[in-house]
């Protein structure tokens, strides 16, 4: 298969603030590489593992699609993540733990309210 055939889901989350947003990102969650940005649209990426993370952002004024939006990232390597983003200062980390649907995983707000959730199959 080509590889500009395969198949990738890159999450468009909404944004007070564009500018606000690039910093969270870079800062607290190490997303170094801002493909795109202006006034009303922004594209950040990340590598880890192996694998990289990108997602996308737009310009909005209703702070309600950002507090009701996020995306579920999931992979091993979670862990690692969890330690990071603790090292960088992330306010709105929850611990990482077990749920009930058997997944571990953690959740990180940005300033805006969108929820990122990382999980992963538990380990034996």
């Amino acid at each position: 298969m080509e590889q500009d055939d395969r198949v990738e889901v890159l999450p468009m989350l909404p944004s007070l603030a564009i500018e606000e947003t690039e910093v969270f990102y870079r800062d607290r969650l190490g997303f170094d590489e801002t493909v795109y940005r202006d006034e009303t649209y922004l594209i950040l990426r990340r590598d880890f593992l192996g694998g990289r993370i990108e997602i996308h952002f737009w310009k909005t004024d209703d702070r309600h699609l950002c507090e009701n939006s996020g995306v579920y990232i999931r992979g091993g390597g979670i862990d690692r993540l969890h330690a990071e983003f603790t090292e960088r200062g992330a306010e709105k980390l929850s611990p990482m733990l077990l749920r009930p649907w058997n997944m571990e995983e953690f959740y990180v707000w940005d300033p805006h309210g969108n929820i990122l959730k990382f999980g992963r199959i538990p380990k034996a």
